[in-house]
């Protein structure tokens, strides 16, 4: 559980270092982007045909995964 929280971060940093602008995401967001955004970079890794099916993302495609929603999390708060 520490280790994904770990991860999560790192991976959420490292998008947000990516992708520079302002956001109001704090801490727990930058986590919950970082682990959500492994989800999201495994499905497209399996779509893509780079993983097999159960197969996790690496760093790589879990860092794309958390810019995709980085971005999208961008756009929703620009509208409100």
């Amino acid at each position: 559980m520490i280790y994904t929280i770990v991860i999560g971060f790192v991976i959420g940093l490292v998008a947000r270092f990516l992708m520079p602008g302002r956001d109001a995401a704090g801490f727990i967001v930058t986590i919950l982007l970082g682990i959500a955004g492994s989800f999201v970079g495994s499905y497209l890794g399996q779509a893509m045909g780079f993983y097999l099916p159960g197969q996790p993302a690496g760093f790589l495609m879990s860092v794309v995964g958390a810019m995709i929603l980085l971005f999208g999390f961008r756009m929703v708060q620009a509208r409100s």
